[in-house]
């Protein structure tokens, strides 16, 4: 008998960029598709702002590049002053998921009195009349690839997520050129969050054939190529293949989605400011344990497309997914990041209170259970 869960009777619907560029050199590609437009608004950060050059723009040009690793309200209103001043017709997010983010949400409210509460749940955007193209510069977020963009409530330190058809790119260019001057910990870190974003969609309650497909993808490649990206930075066929796991990894977001890994790491991203995909790299493994008795195939097959199955047999699942992230040089213990005993019971209930990510793990957990990952990520080193 067929698992209902996984059943292809059931309807999802995957959407991608109508056009997708992947391969060393491939941001010239751009430069006919931007040639078409007098205004260009790009939103980049400090260390990617050098790229737009590379575009070879002819129309005018305002980039931005006051934005801070996690944006939060404020931060996403100040872009979009910028831009409503500037009133482009091409918006470009150029850097990490952030900066890919921000671009979405600047397309799609430049030239509205909207604001981002006005806006948060899914399928509340109105339309887009700009153009917008999504150039990642990091290998993990896979925003290129999606619909939602992630904003943070300044007030409450919740993820507030805004999703809709209307942000999907029309074109996404994946050079690995762009990724070449990416420090070994951001590539690791990096990598690991897009490993857990095609993990979570595998053993989702959502999982479907098609995305299953997709994530498989991600991981074999994150298996073969993130280690020799994390060693040589100008690798490049490493660093391309990690941009693709890093695509594979958006696709899934879309019809699926995370789970418990991501809702347990947003509250540590928060709280102690971590980048992303380091709040991700921490707990993946102690959410993949986690889940195992509910999804031990799938589990197995992870392992095994990481390279990691002989080792999980002998040294059990928590510890090898362990050591596969600190053979990155990642630095694991939330101790070493700043967090205290005291926080993480606080914590546990924000996670906790994440539902719309919650609700879609394989196997039900409660804030003791996440309290006590937490307590497990305090000191493991």
């Amino acid at each position: 008998m067929s698992d209902p869960v996984l059943s292809l009777s059931r309807q999802i619907t995957l959407r991608q960029p109508a056009q997708v560029e992947i391969g060393a050199g491939t941001l010239t590609r751009l430069t006919p598709f931007a040639a078409r437009f007098s205004r260009v608004f790009v939103v980049a950060m400090a260390p990617t702002a050098g790229f737009v050059e590379r575009i070879g723009i002819e129309g005018e040009v305002e980039v931005f590049i006051d934005l801070p690793p996690e944006p939060d309200l404020p931060a996403v209103e100040k872009v979009l002053e910028r831009a409503r001043a500037f009133k482009p017709d091409l918006v470009i997010g150029l850097g990490g998921g952030s900066a890919m983010d921000v671009a979405k949400l600047v397309a799609v409210l430049w030239d509205s009195d909207r604001s981002i509460p006005d806006v948060v749940g899914t399928g509340k955007i109105e339309g887009r009349r700009t153009a917008l193209v999504q150039v990642p510069t990091t290998s993990g977020t896979g925003s290129e690839a999606g619909t939602r963009a992630l904003v943070t409530d300044p007030a409450t330190l919740a993820k507030l997520a805004v999703e809709s058809d209307h942000m999907l790119a029309d074109i996404a260019i994946l050079d690995p050129e762009l990724t070449y001057s990416v420090p070994a910990a951001v590539t690791a870190a990096t990598g690991v969050d897009a490993l857990a974003h095609c993990v979570e969609a595998f053993t989702n309650l959502k999982a479907h054939p098609m995305i299953d497909g997709y994530a498989r993808l991600g991981i074999e490649l994150v298996g073969r190529y993130l280690a020799r990206a994390v060693a040589d930075g100008s690798d490049t066929e490493a660093r391309a293949g990690m941009m693709l796991a890093s695509y594979y990894g958006g696709i899934c977001l879309g019809p699926v989605n995370t789970a418990a890994g991501h809702a347990l790491a947003y509250p540590l991203s928060t709280n102690l400011g971590l980048p992303h995909g380091l709040a991700n790299a921490i707990i993946f493994p102690h959410v993949l344990a986690f889940n195992a008795p509910a999804r031990p195939e799938k589990t197995q097959e992870i392992l095994a497309l990481l390279g990691l199955s002989p080792d999980a047999e002998k040294i059990g699942i928590p510890e090898a997914a362990f050591g596969y992230c600190r053979s990155l040089g990642l630095s694991m213990a939330l101790a070493d990041h700043g967090a205290k005993a005291d926080n993480l019971p606080g914590w546990a209930e924000e996670a906790h209170a994440i539902r719309r990510l919650m609700d879609n793990n394989p196997k039900p957990m409660s804030v003791e259970d996440i309290h006590t990952i937490y307590r497990n990520a305090l000191t493991l080193s």
